[in-house]
């Protein structure tokens, strides 16, 4: 029999009051594997993450993390059960120095590695992080807010790694390094579910990806197949 997949997302709907951000979603994600989800800017990606991690509650459906289901279970717990959320916008600690986000991102769930063998993983994947070591997080610019965020998948890996748009307002060549950070996590077999705009960074990375249309899922298909399949992106999201 096979595993259940790392996480299974059942025919959920979210609103916010009246409005219907999700209407019916389903996908899963299996151990090892890298998927996106893409779509235009309100097509409710945002709040599918949201409502994986609960921060939002579902108005119907089920979603199932690690086997069980997240129902009634609050957003810290997740993460010491290691689903890990990377917002849309870095969410790093802004108040707080680069060594102290790294080590409040260790300390989130119990873990084998000790912090100074964690740091200086860190440290090595991103160079420019040890050089800002004790600078506020605040202060960083855009790219490198989002070395620091991608740094708490290194500092503590965790089961399943949620990334909202980890290109949003960074340069040609920081989601050149993004990616690069991104593709040796999937390298060293961490199960992935991210959302982009960036439709074509994102399929040419993930193994398999559905697309979000108006809060429901529209197509679906491996990366390298909807990337090739050019009339379909114009249908959906009007990428040329």
């Amino acid at each position: 029999m096979a595993d259940a997949p790392v996480l299974e997302v059942r025919g959920i709907k979210v609103g916010y009051g009246p409005i219907k951000a999700i209407r019916d979603c389903s996908l899963d994600v299996a151990a090892g594997e890298t998927v996106a989800v893409v779509g235009a800017n309100g097509a409710g990606k945002t709040t599918l993450l949201r409502a994986i991690s609960r921060m939002l509650p579902l108005e119907a459906g089920e979603i199932r993390f690690a086997g069980q289901s997240v129902a009634g279970r609050r957003t810290h717990l997740l993460a010491r059960d290691g689903l890990l959320h990377v917002p849309e916008g870095r969410g790093v600690m802004p108040n707080l120095s680069v060594w102290e986000n790294i080590r409040i991102s260790w300390e989130v769930r119990p873990t084998e590695i000790a912090f100074e063998a964690a740091l200086q993983r860190v440290f090595e994947r991103f160079p420019r992080l040890a050089e800002r070591r004790m600078q506020r997080a605040g202060t960083l610019s855009g790219g490198e807010q989002q070395m620091l965020a991608l740094a708490r998948a290194i500092a503590n890996p965790p089961r399943l790694l949620l990334l909202d748009e980890p290109s949003l307002g960074l340069s040609p060549i920081m989601i050149a390094e993004a990616y690069k950070a991104l593709r040796q996590f999937q390298a060293d077999g961490m199960t992935i579910l991210l959302v982009e705009q960036n439709v074509h960074a994102a399929l040419r990375f993930a193994q398999r990806a559905y697309i979000l249309k108006q809060g429901e899922i529209v197509a679906q298909g491996t990366g390298e197949g909807l990337l090739a399949d050019p009339d379909m992106l114009k249908h959906y999201l009007g990428s040329k």
